[in-house]
This record gives structure tokens, sequence and C-alpha cells, in this order.
């Protein structure tokens, strides 16, 4: 199964490198989450460098909102807070001290039953709370501010966010495959999560912008105006949530390095493999961690993200695999179709990258590096 999986690997789209323990031995193989379609290996290196792209980016965006909730909740009990920076180091050091304890996938079962519990628990303070903002502020502006193009750049920027929302499914997807039947447990969590994920997600942006409209912060508990405890709890909530989902998250570029670097004929929590686990982990957020205090633009990581990679991925690249795996049976309006999804997709990337870029541009401007947002 090994040898016919590393065989395949340059005409897979999607690769999860991942590992499991048995008889307290790593075991490596390769598990292909995609058609395998004959576009060579340039594509498959354009996708492996693109989703690790996302996954390295969706990291930072993670370590720089863990970063804000810290320092909301110093900000609570002290009048000058320490400066952002220092608490997304912190964050980093939590970061990966839980990616040190919690070290694979299999690690991760109990964990998500904590994600979910703390999530709801945040959602549940935070909303009654905004919706009592929300009613005793009711003179507040919807009114878009801005230039024209100010508009165009920052509704490209919102579709690039709403695309990193809606593809968060991509989490419930690896967990799902790695039992059988594959397919059918994959279905039901995407099902779950466009269903009831989405009530949650729209449910707290819509919530937001009625409560705080315009001036609605990226980080929805910064617009919070009710008792003490009541931020703490949420911003806490966040941060401790935070620390799962970014593992969880990262999972698979741990599982690739781990592959790779670990030695596989020994237990996984030998004490060679724990030193390299160590370095690989300390390297990994030590890099991510400096620059997300570098470039503390949580918004705009996430436009880019959503933009430069997961549009690609989404849209663009099914289509792709449709047109190379049916090209002998599709029928006219079915290529018409595909081929419409991979021309319009494109101009969108094309256009939210270039709204992101601008994003990112002006906050360098405003903000400077290592900017105390």
């Amino acid at each position: 199964m090994e040898e016919e999986a590393k065989a395949n690997s340059f005409q897979a789209l999607d690769i999860d490198v991942t590992s499991s323990i048995k008889n307290d031995q790593v075991q490596e193989y390769g598990h292909t989450t995609a058609h395998t379609i004959d576009h060579g290996r340039h594509m498959y290196y354009i996708t492996w460098i693109n989703q690790f792209f996302i996954l390295f980016l969706g990291n930072m965006g993670f370590i720089i909102l863990g970063g804000r909730g810290l320092k909301d909740v110093n900000a609570i009990f002290n009048d000058s807070p320490l400066r952002l920076q220092y608490h997304i180091i912190i964050t980093g050091v939590a970061y990966f001290t839980f990616a040190l304890i919690v070290p694979n996938m299999s690690s991760m079962r109990v964990w998500l039953g904590v994600s979910l519990v703390l999530t709801l628990s945040y959602i549940g303070f935070m909303l009654p709370v905004a919706v009592n903002d929300g009613k005793s502020n009711r003179s507040q502006s919807y009114e878009i501010e801005g230039s024209t193009t100010d508009k165009v750049f920052n509704a490209l920027g919102a579709i690039a966010t709403i695309v990193v929302c809606n593809t968060s499914g991509m989490l419930l997807e690896i967990q799902s495959t790695l039992r059988k039947p594959a397919v059918n447990n994959m279905r039901k969590a995407l099902c779950i999560q466009y269903t009831a994920g989405l009530a949650v997600y729209y449910g707290v942006c819509i919530i937001g912008y009625w409560a705080y409209a315009t001036s609605v912060s990226d980080y929805l508990p910064n617009n919070l105006t009710g008792p003490k405890w009541a931020k703490v709890v949420v911003n806490s909530g966040v941060y401790l949530q935070n620390i799962v989902s970014q593992n969880m998250f990262l999972q698979p570029v741990h599982e690739a390095l781990d592959t790779k670097f670990l030695k596989l004929d020994k237990s996984i929590n030998s004490r060679q493999n724990l030193q390299r686990r160590f370095v690989l982990r300390a390297l990994l957020f030590t890099v991510t961690t400096f620059v997300a205090a570098a470039l503390p633009f949580i918004g705009d990581f996430i436009n880019f993200l959503g933009s430069f990679a997961l549009i690609p991925l989404t849209f663009i690249f099914p289509s792709m695999i449709f047109l190379k795996v049916k090209r002998n049976t599709a029928n006219t309006a079915q290529k018409a179709w595909h081929w419409a999804v991979i021309i319009f997709s494109s101009l969108l990337a094309v256009a939210t990258t270039a709204s992101a870029v601008r994003l990112i541009v002006n906050d360098v401007t405003r903000y400077h590096f290592f900017a105390n947002t």
C-alpha cells in the first residue's frame, strides 16, 4: 500500500501525509484525498505549495487572533497593557507547547470535543452582550464610507473572507477520511458544516453588524461594552479554543515533517523522536510567530489567504479535475459550465488578490511593522 501510494504521489492533486501509532511504532502512509489526474509533476508541486501556504498563513492568523484575545484580557485588568507583540509571543509559545504535547491527528480526538464546548461557550456569552449593545445604541450609521475604489476593493476582500469561512469544512474532511467509509463520513461532516456551521458563522456576523454597524471590528469582542467578566470569559474562550483549532489546522504540516524527519522505526515518544519533534515544532512556530508579530493585520491575512490560495483550490482545481477525468464522457453543457467556472474563478482570484495586496500595503503604511494594533 505504501509503495503504491508513493508511486502515484506525483499524480495526486491533494496529498495528506499522515501517521498512525501501531504497537508503539510510527507507520507512514500516503492518503490521497482527490482524484489522481494526469496534469503532471508541475501541477502536483503547485498544489502542494498552495496547500502548505494556506496552512502556514492560517496558522499565523490563529496566532494573531490568540494574541489579540490575550491582549484584551490584559487590558481589562491593566490600563497600560503590554504591546500586542508580547502577547503574540506568549501565544506562539502556548501553541508550540500544545503541538508538542498533542503531536498527531489521533491525539486530537478528545480535544475536538473540548474545542466545541469552548466555541459554544464564548459565543453564548458574546451574543447576548452584543444584542444588548445593539439595543442600547440604535443611532449608528450603516452607510458604507469611502470612495468608489475603496468600496470595490473592500467588497472583493469581503468575498475572499467569505471563501475562507466557507472552506473550513476541509478540517472535517481531513478527520472523516481517516476512517472508513471515507466518502460517506466526509459527506455527513460537510453537510453538518454547511448547515449548522454556517448558521453559527452568519448568525454571529449578522448580529455583530446589526449591533455595531460600520464600526464593527474584524475581531468582534473588541466592540463589546458589557461587564468586564463577560469580556474576560469571551476572550479567554477565544484564546483557548484557538489553541486547539490551530493545532488541528496545522496537523498536515506536522505530519509531513514528522514523516520526513522522525525515526519511523522507533517509538514516536522515544527520546530521539522527542528531540527531533521539539526542534521541528520550535523552528516552525518561531518563524510563524515572528511574521505574525511583524505584520499583525489579521483581516489582511484572511483576505490574502482566501484570494491567492483558497479560490483556486476550491473552485478552479475541482473543475480542472472534472474536465480531465470526464473529458470523454462529459456533455457539451457540462464542459461549458466547468470552463466558465475556471475562467470566472481565475478572474476573481486575480481581482481579490490585488485587493488583498492593496490592503496589506495600506496597513503597512498606516501601522508600520510590529505595530501595536
